[in-house]
């Protein structure tokens, strides 16, 4: 089951600035950010041997040309690259390109991956992408008939949650206000200001009880990473990152049918992944945790064993997540703070992940941080997947 663990690692990351910029072509964002990941590395590119690139939204024919080769040709990788596919899940496509990258490479099918997205969400037209994100993964015979659409989702998780456990509005807006004093760290992020309980209460109402200031917000971004064998790492500069433990829980594709709102299967997704790593809650340095919405990380910090039931919200309203906190949280500010780039909002805070555990966050640096969980959410949050990543092999 870990037959991967001490045979893979991360040995490189890329990224862009997250923000809108209708004048950066998204094939810039994708090569720019692979360009970064392989001199970080400290590589030769013809190594490269897989190239993973995961969905872009914002147009069909970008994304179609991503899956048709046009990185490897770009990239100038004609005949060295073996294969170039496209693994997308959604928001949980970093986990899902960290899981398929650790098979191919313990299979002996690959040496040198380089996983990458790149999306403009953020400046495509506003009428496109309002459609889109209000339509996809909205099941057109049960609940598009009724004007459910996507921000209707995340309210739907919160007043369910707030309901059993008596969490507090102040509480979720404590969650956008850790992620933006992460993002004010952060020269990357889209939303560097930060923001009071205030500020985010007093803010139109979207959708109960969630406030213009509570949503993600569309942006253009691009991010990858490289995957290797243990023993290619070793020759190379950074401090390599081990993938230690995945698990994975898929949880409804219409809202309806997840049974419980408040748990999603992050508990089980947990236990699998630290019985992989070999390790447990109270062993983790850093919580990379998806957001999209703030109640998701309250929802997740349960599910990893952090929090009893029904105690996040108290857990980061008391600070415990911002900088310098007991246990730091999505430390690049997330799609609350850094933008939400479609498939690149998970992406990001994987490659987040990475950057820490190499120790190259600079004013963001959690000190000593050895090992961290990333957690990631696809679709209308129809899925929960945990990966333990580590300095070293325990």
């Amino acid at each position: 089951m870990s037959s991967f663990k001490g045979k893979v690692a991360i040995v490189g990351i890329g990224e862009v600035p997250t923000g809108k910029f209708p004048e950066r072509p998204c094939l810039q964002n994708a090569l720019e950010a692979c360009r970064e990941a392989i001199y970080d590395s400290g590589i030769q590119k013809d190594e490269i041997d897989v190239i993973m690139p995961t969905g872009t939204f914002f147009s069909g024919r970008f994304n179609t040309d991503m899956v048709f080769s046009k990185l490897v040709e770009e990239l100038g990788l004609l005949g060295k690259v073996k294969n170039n596919f496209q693994v997308f899940a959604g928001g949980s496509s970093s986990s899902t390109m960290l899981k398929t990258a650790c098979g191919l490479i313990t299979a002996g099918l690959a040496k040198m991956i380089l996983c990458v997205q790149s999306d403009k969400v953020g400046s495509a037209p506003v009428q496109e992408m309002i459609d889109l994100f209000a339509t996809f993964g909205i099941p057109d015979e049960w609940e598009t008939p009724h004007g459910f659409f996507m921000a209707a989702t995340g309210s739907l998780f919160a007043t369910r949650y707030m309901h059993e456990t008596g969490a507090t509005p102040e509480q979720l807006a404590s969650v956008v206000v850790s992620m933006r004093k992460w993002a004010a760290l952060n020269p990357n992020a889209m939303l560097r200001r930060e923001l009071t309980i205030q500020e985010i209460m007093q803010a139109k109402i979207v959708a109960t009880p969630f406030t213009t200031k509570e949503g993600n917000v569309l942006a253009d971004g691009g991010a990858a990473f490289i995957v290797t064998t243990a023993d290619r790492a070793k020759d190379l500069p950074n401090l390599p990152v081990f993938p230690l433990g995945f698990g994975s829980r898929v949880n409804h594709y219409a809202i309806s049918q997840n049974m419980d709102l408040t748990r999603s299967g992050w508990s089980e997704a947990a236990q699998e992944a630290y019985c992989m790593a070999g390790v447990g809650p109270k062993d983790i340095d850093i919580a990379e945790l998806y957001d999209g919405y703030p109640i998701f990380p309250l929802i997740t910090l349960e599910g990893l064993g952090v929090c009893k039931r029904g105690e996040a919200g108290a857990f980061v309203y008391q600070g415990n997540t911002w900088p310098g906190g007991k246990l730091p949280m999505t430390t690049n500010g997330g799609m609350l703070g850094q933008g939400h780039t479609a498939a690149g909002g998970g992406v990001a805070i994987l490659v987040e992940a990475i950057r820490q555990l190499m120790g190259k966050a600079g004013t963001r640096q959690v000190d000593n941080a050895k090992i961290a969980v990333e957690t990631s959410l696809g679709g209308t949050f129809m899925d929960s997947h945990v990966v333990i990543l580590g300095r070293d092999i325990p």
